[in-house]
């Protein structure tokens, strides 16, 4: 866990002035070390009932489909509103400066499937859980929510309810 605790650059006042933004791009760079974290991230899965690994736009799409390669799992992807092609349902949420939506196809999932939520990082938690009220709008079952960062101190894993919530690397600064 260590070695991949190198691969995430930090940069400060981005994308504003008192962010510290952990930039995972030297990471996906080294393909050794993005291996290692995929396997990390599929073990932290190990023994869990799932379907389909359901990510994020967009860095949660890179980490979901390495991990549904890598579990022979289904991929569903959760994308910003006028992305997906087909017919949709939307949910919208807040953030620390306005608000936004996803938007998941409307046949992604039949009842009961079980699904765990892929996210490179996990802060205030508004993504995640937008991202899981579409999957329960869907009749999904979230097994749980799996992110490559959690930033502790923002207390996202609080917001998510009673679902697991896996995190490789914690952040509390």
């Amino acid at each position: 866990m260590h070695d991949i605790k190198n691969f995430i650059r930090d940069i400060p006042d981005f994308p504003k002035e008192g962010i510290l933004f952990r930039d995972i791009t030297p990471l996906l760079q080294d393909a050794a070390a993005f291996e290692n974290s995929v396997n990390q991230l599929a073990g932290l899965l190990e023994g869990q009932d799932i379907d389909y690994l359901v990510g994020i736009e967009s860095r949660g799409f890179i980490f979901a489909s390495a991990l549904s390669m890598k579990m022979q799992k289904g991929f569903i992807t959760v994308r910003k509103p006028g992305k997906l092609p087909f017919t949709r349902i939307q949910e919208s949420y807040d953030l620390e400066y306005g608000s936004d939506s996803l938007e998941i196809h409307d046949d992604s999932l039949k009842d009961g499937k079980n699904v765990i939520i892929v996210d490179d990082l996990l802060a205030t938690g508004g993504t995640a859980l937008a991202t899981g009220n579409l999957i329960k709008q869907l009749n999904g079952n979230i097994v749980g929510y799996l992110f490559l960062i959690e930033l502790t101190e923002l207390e996202g894993a609080g917001k998510l309810g009673t679902e697991n919530v896996w995190s490789l690397l914690k952040y509390n600064d």
